[in-house]
């Protein structure tokens, strides 16, 4: 079977490309190969390492990386799928071989203020709607 590549591109590869990643793979068996990257690689949020913990997806030993050097290096993938806003995924450069581009509008946990409660709260908002995104994604590919 050959696997199907897919880059999930945010801001900074700190969060919703992370969460992405981590689920497509850990969700689809042998189908498909995620990697993320961002438009200006950052650090991992505290709390998305700790909302993806809990459900059992350990993303603690992840780097983040530039989507503008995955391009230099001249990797190709069948989807490019950007989790930020529209505005935004207009910057990503086109990867030649693409088969496909999607933008899945997510909120950036980096703007989310409050306690650490809150803030881990409307993280696993959006871990739960990009869990969703992914599972419907996966499952486009069953019928």
């Amino acid at each position: 079977m050959i696997k199907r590549k897919v880059l999930f591109v945010c801001l900074h590869n700190s969060a919703r490309s992370q969460m992405a990643e981590g689920f497509l793979n850990a969700l689809s068996g042998e189908r498909f190969e995620a990697e993320s990257a961002g438009f200006e690689p950052g650090q991992l949020n505290p709390f998305v390492i700790k909302v993806m913990n809990e459900v059992g997806i350990d993303i603690s030993g992840n780097e983040t990386d530039s989507v503008f050097e995955f391009y230099k290096q001249g990797r190709t993938y069948n989807y490019v799928i950007t989790v930020c806003d529209a505005a935004t995924a207009e910057h990503c450069p086109l990867f030649p071989g693409v088969s496909r581009r999607l933008n899945w509008s997510f909120p950036n946990p980096a703007d989310f203020t409050g306690t650490d409660q809150e803030i881990l709260a409307a993280t696993r908002q959006v871990r739960d709607q990009i869990k969703e995104e992914v599972e419907k994604f996966i499952e486009s590919f069953n019928n």
